[in-house]
């Protein structure tokens, strides 16, 4: 999944490419030990030395500078260069990497930039984009993906995935909507907002989230939940969360959610049973939302949540608020208006 700095770095690559600057981007193709990014992240470096984006902790990018300003780059006639650091244990030291540890990059001079162009409308567009490039002519072409694709590279080609993979819809649109859709934002997650109380309707301003109308069961419908959906309800009205929870709870979110304090979300799996839900699908809501981290505002919990909601993500377990008999929590932080 490509993250929102990567997206920085293609758009700015594009708008610098734009003003008639020279730009070139390095993407991060393999790893050996413990790296700070991951094959596919990217960085692009300005003729003028200015850079956006990483693909190590500093070191390395410090270094890419240097050599540019000293033209130890990848010659014209090369379209594509291989960048590699951490052979030696004397390298490895210097650029922060692990004794024996290496990292290789690509290095593309952005000549014709008009699949940068596609891809950066692509990506703005919620298009998850196969970017395919070819490592002995430069070539790059752009193929729709699917949720199966993920970054591969050989001796011929790289292929990298962009666009949000991941999908977070929310009920509600009120103060702790708007700090998990900042943070949701933040993490790639491509966010939906359904709400249909009218004072709640107006549109975030800044804030690139996709408004999905209808009543609540009607909206998730209509986003065809799959795998790498979240569902989480926020408005503290059973009318509209458990409208919501009846339907998302049939489909293949990965994640269900509701806020509500301990007391509410038990309340709230009875009624769901009287309403005709299946054991086992009441057993995967997630109530109350949360990581324990002692949240008491609308930030905290909207951290709580998100901290909850990227480790079921990355396949991490953490402890969540229903698993603590005492202690603060986002359960006691909403118990008041749950």
């Amino acid at each position: 999944m490509m993250d929102n700095v990567d997206l920085d770095v293609l758009r700015a690559a594009l708008a610098w490419r734009r003003d008639g600057h020279g730009v070139r981007l390095y993407m991060v193709i393999e790893t050996w030990g413990s790296a700070p990014r991951q094959p596919g992240a990217m960085l692009a470096l300005r003729d003028d030395g200015t850079v956006i984006g990483s693909v190590s902790g500093g070191c390395i990018e410090d270094d890419l500078i240097e050599r540019q300003a000293a033209g130890r780059i990848a010659p014209a006639k090369q379209a594509v260069g291989i960048v590699t650091y951490g052979f030696t244990a004397q390298e490895a030291s210097r650029f922060g990497l692990p004794c024996g540890g290496t990292l290789r990059l690509t290095e593309e001079r952005i000549d014709d930039y008009g699949w940068l162009d596609e891809l950066v409308r692509r990506c703005e567009s919620h298009q998850v984009t196969v970017r395919e490039l070819d490592l002995r002519t430069g070539k790059v072409l752009l193929h729709d993906a699917s949720l199966d694709d993920a970054f591969h590279q050989d001796a011929s080609k790289v292929r990298a995935v962009y666009g949000p993979r991941w999908r977070l819809m929310m009920i509600g649109a009120g103060q702790l909507s708007r700090y998990v859709a900042e943070m949701a934002l933040m993490l790639g997650f491509e966010v939906l907002v359904c709400d249909p109380r009218s004072q709640f309707a107006a549109e975030w301003p800044g804030m690139d989230v996709r408004w999905i109308a209808g009543m609540p069961d009607d909206a998730v419908l209509s986003i065809h939940p799959d795998e790498r959906t979240a569902i989480v309800t926020l408005t503290h009205d059973p009318r509209l969360d458990d409208m919501a929870l009846l339907t998302a709870l049939k489909s293949n979110a990965f994640y269900v959610g509701a806020i509500g304090s301990r007391k509410t979300s038990a309340r709230r799996r009875e009624y769901l049973a009287e309403l005709g839900l299946q054991a086992h699908e009441i057993a995967r809501l997630h109530g109350p939302i949360g990581l324990d981290i002692g949240s008491y505002t609308p930030v905290e919990i909207a951290l709580s949540f998100m901290a909850e909601l990227v480790a079921l993500k990355n396949g991490v377990a953490g402890r969540r608020s229903t698993d603590l008999a005492s202690g603060p929590t986002v359960a006691m932080a909403v118990a008041a208006s749950a």
